[in-house]
């Protein structure tokens, strides 16, 4: 048996027709859910190296479905991409929509303005944020930081490809925010994988001698 995913190309233009399909027969469908276990919290220490071993089994699985789906695409099995007309429309009513949510909020809070547009810097902004949260920032006092390196390198490498391929496409404060939070982000990695090795490379400390 092939140990590669199955998986299934969805149109979701036609998930309007799926979903009232789906509604005559909702009642016969069970679910189950089962529950996490939360990790209990640790005090004190340095920082505390996490694999998140969700993400790193969803990566394994998902590269070669990433794979397949290219020979899929290649082979013309992708649906086609939607139409000026359909993305416009589809723009259209996402803006109708979130300035619905919009004025609900400013409703139930009269003291809050309108929010700012979203801009570039703000996409830039986000990614430096994780990256720094998955390198331990951000870790509340007297709680071990909880490190997830791997997450930390691709967010980095996120934001290089974001460089890479907006390059001449940005203002000179837009490049220049991107340049300065990559290379602080990358700065801040080197310094914390060089501070995992050497505790890694340190022999173990005996145990203080008992006193009699």
């Amino acid at each position: 048996m092939s140990d590669t995913p199955k998986f299934e190309v969805i149109d979701r233009r036609k998930f309007k027709a799926d979903e009232e399909e789906a509604n005559r027969h909702a009642g016969d469908v069970g679910t189950e859910t089962k529950a996490t276990p939360v990790e209990p919290t640790e005090t004190g220490g340095g920082p505390r190296l996490v694999v998140n071993e969700s993400k790193h089994a969803a990566a394994q699985e998902t590269a070669p479905a990433n794979g397949a789906a290219a020979g899929l695409e290649a082979e013309g099995e992708l649906p086609p991409a939607p139409t000026a007309a359909e993305s416009r429309e589809q723009k259209s009513a996402y803006d109708a929509s979130a300035q619905r949510i919009e004025d609900l909020v400013r409703a139930q809070n009269p003291g809050v303005g309108a929010q700012p547009p979203i801009g570039f810097e703000h996409l830039v902004q986000q990614f430096y944020v994780s990256a720094m949260i998955q390198m331990g920032a951000g870790a509340q006092e007297g709680q071990r930081p909880r490190v997830d390196i791997l997450g930390a390198r691709n967010t980095i490498d996120l934001l290089g490809i974001l460089s890479e391929k907006t390059k001449g496409n940005l203002t000179e404060a837009e490049d220049r925010t991107l340049q300065t939070v990559l290379f602080e982000a990358r700065m801040a990695f080197m310094e914390l994988t060089s501070m995992i090795t050497l505790q890694g490379m340190q022999p173990p400390q005996p145990p203080p001698p008992s006193k009699r």
